[in-house]
Order: structure tokens, then C-alpha cells, then sequence
């Protein structure tokens, strides 16, 4: 895991004596820490203690120090100065050069903080301006950002666990008890973490710190709820998107090549018989030179992999053999040998391999049994910095990406950023364009055309929508708190396929459930009264602030979506990290997701929008030609391979259930978790999302329980790790 910590003191009241060596930075000693050469305790008159990250690279020192942490790559981290008081240092991949972030500096400087978020690439800027320091999240929350109180000042990170390390944190009970009740709901979770006194900087803002003091502040600008925005012509706007995607691939192209470390030189060691070089350098655990793409024969990766390969420039490889033209990507296809529905994982092979017919895509297919289903090997697996569904299908993912480039393309996010929330229908009847719900309204009836209450679709639909739009803010979050207070859920199917509240599941269910304020998550059913209790009082409070009243329903929770998606994207590449590559999604860009916000909501909401987004991006860039069925979802095999997974796994997942730890601290009770996880390995209609959160949590806290040592060293270093001391079996969780 790699991430960038620092921190900001207050100038007075640390009772300590000032160090001379400080003077020439203008600004005051740090009487909690002191960091480089010079600053041990005793040394010039001053007495403080030191603390310092385990492994890390001082970026620049007192009085505000910042450190990057981790296996960061040389070009990852890049450093720019004006003068020793105004400096700023990007942290990830970046597009822009080093004049691009020089000028981005003084725009900073002058308080445009958007600047420094309009360069391609994801990354994280921290700009320090005389006492002024600022961290900018990003808009998706990819990359987030966190602080804490500490030593009279403020320590920041962009991961919660070193930070709850080095205030020795308790776990955080009623975040987790809303992380599994209300995910996607940012009233439920405010700005908190699994971490009690660790806080979370909200995407789209940027945290200011002067002194130690701190102040978070947004950098986008805000539409009007009386007037909409105006709004750009399809074609502009399919044409941003275009142009953003393109450079976020383009950056991922023109950056440094790197060969992974395999322990052998990166040579191969040699034929092994019935193994080929992909499956000999999967067998060492090490990625292949170069870029690789996800190819499932969807729209969002096989985008991705087609702007790769036909943009100019090579992939390449760092020991230069084969940079000359036509040097090809490698496109990884993921073929699941054990789910039931073959028709489905035939049709993306299909496709997949059509696609792949392009001349610059070397196409492999990673074929998985049993032990890459979902939820196989929850006993080993790294410890994340939060939980997430991503720990349960964490071997599955690791599975695929050990054969791809040392650089990865994944079309994680183009769901949230392109596709309409259900609740934009309410912003469209806000904006009084009733004639824009016939399509998707009808499309929803059509789906559901067997079901002899399909003729009524549409005016159920059109009827939530305009209760949604007529509904305020406050009376959305206490309809949620009431609905948590009553703790009956229905059972609600998870397999695809239109459906109405009497009865029928599937894709309608799941709009109607969508055309509110906020709702529950699908682990809510299991959890206990008094959990819910607590979640509820949360939603209730959330009511009273005005937050929310500035936006429409459908931008809201779009955007809460999104949020929701990026920090379990986050997870995932925490979970299923392989040794020397990086997994980049283009997606979660700042740049892609603005030009995917200026799509009109007329063109998100029709049938088949992303599919017809994305196609007119690859028409734009010359690719014409698509396989049939491109396009087309996934989610029947994904619930299949989930289903499959936990009837291989049931014996395991029971056992984990026996004694949870989410039992210990009052959030469940392990013998209603054991009867859903039995009900649903032998295919009852259960929400296998809520299965996976639950699960998943319970996997990270044992993670957490058992690991060893801390974040931080020095002579002041914490003298327990997080959470440790405060964490046992019983209430005291």
C-alpha cells in the first residue's frame, strides 16, 4: 500500500523551545515531531520527541514535513519549487509537465485550488504556500484524503490506518453500523472512517491547513437548485468525454515503462512443460512488462483497450525490445470454467476475441476454476485500509491481473459516470421534461413484458418519480430513519429482470427502490434493532443540516454513487494488489468524470446510454467496427459466480460465523448471518450484495485484530497499534 502523510502544528502553545536550524524555513519549530537530519531530540536546545513513518521518503521537511510511503515508482512522485516557502508535490500519475505544475503553483497560490485538479491522470497534489498548506482530493474519491487532531495540530494521510495508528484509535462502531446499513448514503456515514477520530475529506474538496488549524473547502462550482444548468449539445458533449478518455489514456502510454521484479532479474527461468511464458510468470506472482488492459467483451474495458492500441505511441517494454511500431497491447480475458450459465461467459468470449482480432491487442485468456470463485482464501489477503465487498472476490481479481501489464487498464467506474440514477427521472420532472421519461419508462415495461402488471410500469415509475421530485430533502432522510426504525425488509431477488413492489423483482424493484432520498442498503435486513437505532439517529441529525438542500435528488445520489464505487474500487486495488504493477482506471479521472457530468440528462437516461456513449467515443478515435452484442451487461454471471462461490465456500463461511466479531459488537447476531449464508448457497432469493458486506467486514476485522506492528517508529512512536488494547470479544468492542 502506498500513500503521503504529513501534518500541520500550531505556532504556539507546544511548550517547547525553538530549534535555530528552523529559521530558514520562516516558519515555527514543531514541538511533536521533528523529521531529517538535524532534528533528533536533545539537538539544538530542543527537547522533542521524534516520530516518523516506517519506510518512508521525506518529500520536504519542518516546519509542515511531508513523506511518501510505500513502493512508490521514481516518476510517481514529482516536486516542483518556487521558493523554499511555496512548493508542490504530485503524487501518481500526471500528465501534466513540470512548467504545467509550476503554473498550477501560483494559481494555487492565489486560492483557483481547481487548477491543480485539471490536469489528466489520477493523482494527489499537496501544496505548501508559506504557513498554508493544502491536500486536494480528487472529485471521484479514488484518491481520498484524511486527517486527524494530533499534538495540538493536524495530521493528514491519504490512508485512514497510519493516521488511526498514530492517535492509537478504537474502532469506530456506529461507522460500521452505517457502512453496512446505508452505504451509498453520505448523511449515514458523514465524514467519518472505521477509525474513531479519523476523518475523511468529502471528494470534490480540498483540505487547508494554516497553523494546524484546518479548513476543508470545495472546488467545484455549484449549480443553482431554482435554475438548471445549462446544458451542452450531445454531440460537444460525447466529444469531451472522447477527449478527455483519450488524454487519460495517453498519460498512462507516455509514462516511464518499468520491469516488474520477479526475484529472477526479470528473466524467464526457462520451458516448463505444459506451461507457456504468461502462465510461468503468473506461477512467480509477477505482472508482464508494459501496458495491459482488462478485455471482457463489455463496453467499458473493451473501450479502454481499443483507445490503447490505437493511439500513437507504443506500449512498449523498459528494456526496449519491441518499442518499434506495431508493438501490441496485452488484453487479458477472464473465463470462469465453473458458473452454471454458460451461455452468457460464451457470448463475452466472443466477443472478447473478436475484438482482440485488432493487430496491436496480444490477447490472453486466463481460464479459473473453483479456486478463483468469490469468496475462496478469505483466510489470506492483505489488510485494507477499510473494508469493502472487493476482500471477498479479492483472489478472483488477483487471479486475472497476474497476468497483466505492469501497468493495468481496468473500466471500473464507467457505470457511476455514464449510466443515470434511477432518481434523475425526478430531476428531469423538476425541470419539467416529462416527454424525456418515455423511453426509459418503456423500456422498463418491455423488459418486464411477461409479467401481467407490465402495463402498469410506466405510471408506477412516473408516479415514484414525481413523489421524489415533490419530496424535500429533510423529508427524504426521515422517511429512511423511519424505514430503519420499522426493521422489516422485504426479500428482494438478486437476479436480473424487471419487477413491481406486489411481488415482481428484479430491474423495476430496483428503480423504484432508487427514486428516494436515500434507502437502505441490502446488509440492513440483518442487521440488529439496536445497530439500526443508531444509523437512523445519524439520518436524523443529517436532516436538520442543510447540506443536501442545494442539490436535485438524481445529482445527489449520482454523485453519492460514484463515492460509494470509488472507495470500493479503492479496496480492491488494496486487496488484490500484485507485487510491482499498478491498476489504472480512467474513468475515476477528474478530467473524464467532468466531461462525463456534462452529458445531458435527456441522453444519460436512455436505454443502452453508456453502450451508445462509449461507441461514439470509439467512432471519434476510428474504431468503427464492434462485434455484435457489445454492450451488453454482465450482471446475470456475476451473480452466478457469486452463487457458485458461496455453495464451494458454505463449510468456511459458516465456521467464520460461528463467533463473529460483528456479533461481539452488537451488529448482527451470527445465527441469522449462518441462516441467510445457508439460504443462500442453496439459491434462495437473497441480496448477495448485503452477503458480501457482511462477510467482508467480518474478514477485515479479524485482519485487523491480528496484525503486527505499527506505521510509525521513532521515540515517540504510539505504543500500541490501532485499535489494539480496546478491541475484545464482548461489549467492548
Amino acid at each position: 500500500m502506498r500513500w503521503v502523510v504529513g501534518w500541520s502544528s500550531t505556532t504556539e502553545g507546544t511548550g517547547r523551545q525553538r530549534s535555530p536550524s528552523h529559521d530558514n524555513y520562516g516558519g515555527s519549530s514543531v514541538g511533536y515531531a521533528r523529521s531529517g537530519p538535524g532534528h533528533e531530540e536533545g539537538r539544538d536546545g530542543f527537547e522533542g520527541p521524534t516520530v516518523h513513518p516506517v519506510g518512508a521518503q521525506l518529500l520536504w521537511g519542518d516546519p509542515a514535513p511531508l513523506w511518501a510511503v510505500g513502493d512508490w515508482r521514481p516518476d510517481e512522485v514529482r516536486v516542483v519549487q518556487l521558493d523554499p516557502l511555496t512548493r508542490l508535490a504530485v503524487l501518481g500519475r500526471c500528465g501534466a509537465g513540470d512548467e504545467q505544475l509550476r503554473v498550477g503553483l501560483v494559481a494555487a497560490r492565489g486560492g483557483a485550488l481547481r487548477h491543480l485538479t485539471a490536469w489528466p491522470g489520477s493523482y494527489t497534489a499537496v501544496a505548501q504556500v508559506g504557513r498554508r498548506t493544502t491536500v486536494v482530493g480528487d472529485l471521484a474519491g479514488a484518491r481520498p484524503v484524511f486527517h486527524t487532531a494530533w499534538a495540538g495540530g493536524t495530521a493528514y494521510a491519504t490512508a485512514a490506518l497510519p493516521l488511526a495508528d498514530l492517535i492509537e484509535a478504537q474502532l469506530d462502531i456506529g461507522h460500521l453500523a452505517a457502512l453496512l446499513a446505508c452505504p451509498d448514503s453520505p448523511e449515514a456515514l458523514g465524514d467519518g472512517t472505521p477509525y474513531k477520530g479519523v476523518r475523511r475529506v468529502p471528494p470534490g474538496h480540498a483540505l487547508v491547513l494554516r497553523d494546524g488549524t484546518r479548513d476543508i473547502i470545495g472546488y467545484e462550482p455549484t449549480a443553482s437548485l431554482a435554475v438548471s444548468a445549462p446544458q451542452l449539445q450531445p454531440e460537444k458533449a460525447v466529444e469531451g468525454i472522447r477527449s478527455a478518455l483519450v488524454e487519460a489514456v495517453r498519460t498512462r502510454l507516455a509514462a516511464p515503462r518499468h520491469a516488474p521484479d520477479h526475484g529472477l532479474g526479470g528473466l524467464d527461468p526457462g520451458p516448463v512443460p505444459g506451461m507457456g511464458p504468461a502462465h510461468r510468470r503468473a506461477a512467480r506472482g509477477g505482472p508482464a512488462p508494459g501496458i495491459g488492459a482488462d478485455l471482457s467483451g463489455g463496453s467499458a474495458s473493451a473501450t479502454l483497450a481499443l483507445l490503447a492500441a490505437g493511439l500513437p505511441g507504443m506500449p512498449g517494454t523498459p528494456l526496449g525490445h519491441g518499442t518499434g511500431g506495431g508493438e501490441r497491447l496485452l488484453a487479458v480475458t477472464f473465463n470462469d470454467l465453473v458458473t452454471d450459465d454458460n451461455r452468457v461467459r460464451e457470448a463475452e468470449l466472443e466477443r472478447a476475441h473478436a475484438i482482440a482480432a485488432n493487430p496491436r491487442l496480444r490477447h490472453i485468456v486466463v481460464a479459473a476454476g473453483e479456486e478463483a470463485l468469490p469468496y475462496a482464501d478469505l483466510a489470506g489477503g492483505p489488510l485494507t485500509d477499510e473494508p469493502g465487498p472487493a476482500l471477498v472476490t479479492a483472489e478472483r481479481h488477483r487471479h486475472r491481473l497476474a497476468v497483466g501489464g505492469a501497468d493495468h487498464l481496468v473500466g471500473h467506474g464507467a457505470r457511476q459516470v455514464l449510466d443515470a440514477h434511477p432518481a434523475r427521472l425526478a430531476d428531469l420532472l423538476m425541470d419539467r421534461r416529462r416527454r424525456h421519461l418515455l423511453r426509459p419508462v418503456s423500456a422498463l415495461a418491455r423488459a418486464d413484458k411477461a409479467s401481467a402488471q407490465a402495463l402498469f410500469i410506466p405510471f408506477t415509475v412516473y408516479r415514484a418519480a414525481r413523489r421524489l421530485a415533490r419530496t424535500s430533502y429533510r423529508e427524504g432522510l426521515e422517511a429512511a430513519a423511519g424505514q430503519l426504525r420499522a426493521t422489516a425488509f422485504p426479500v428482494v431477488d438478486d437476479t436480473p429482470g424487471p419487477a413491481l413492489p406486489a411481488g415482481v423483482g428484479g430491474a423495476v424493484d430496483a428503480s423504484l427502490a432508487a427514486l428516494t432520498w436515500c434507502r437502505p442498503g441490502p446488509a440492513a435486513r440483518w442487521l440488529t434493532g439496536e445497530a439500526l437505532a443508531e444509523v437512523s439517529v445519524r439520518l436524523q441529525a443529517a436532516a436538520v443540516r442543510p447540506q443536501g438542500l442545494a442539490q436535485r435528488p438524481g445529482e445527489r445520489r449520482a454523485a453519492a454513487a460514484l463515492a460509494r464505487h470509488a472507495a470500493d474500487h479503492r479496496v480492491f486495488e488494496q486487496a488484490a494488489e500484485v507485487r510491482s504493477q499498478r491498476l489504472h482506471a480512467p474513468f475515476l479521472d477528474n478530467q473524464v468524470v467532468r466531461a462525463c457530468r456534462a452529458l445531458p440528462e435527456a441522453l444519460r437516461v436512455q436505454p443502452g446510454a453508456r453502450a451508445s456513449v462509449l461507441r461514439a467515443v470509439l467512432a471519434g478515435a476510428g474504431v468503427r467496427e464492434l462485434p455484435p452484442g457489445w454492450g451488453a451487461t454482465s450482471h446475470a454471471a456475476h451473480a452466478a459466480a457469486v452463487r457458485a462461490g458461496l455453495r464451494a465456500s458454505a463449510g468456511p463461511l459458516l465456521e467464520l460465523f460461528d463467533a463473529p466479531l460483528l456479533a461481539d459488537a452488537g451488529l448482527v447476531e451470527a445465527r441469522v448471518v449462518r441462516a441467510a449464508l445457508h439460504g443462500a448457497a442453496n439459491g434462495r432469493a437473497l441480496p448477495l450484495d448485503g452477503l458480501a458486506e457482511l462477510v467482508s467486514t467480518e474478514v477485515w476485522l479479524r485482519r485487523l485484530l491480528a496484525r503486527r506492528g505499527t506505521c510509525w517508529t521513532g521515540s515517540a512512536a504510539p505504543r500500541q497499534r490501532a485499535v489494539a488494547g480496546g478491541v475484545a470479544r464482548g461489549p467492548g468492542l
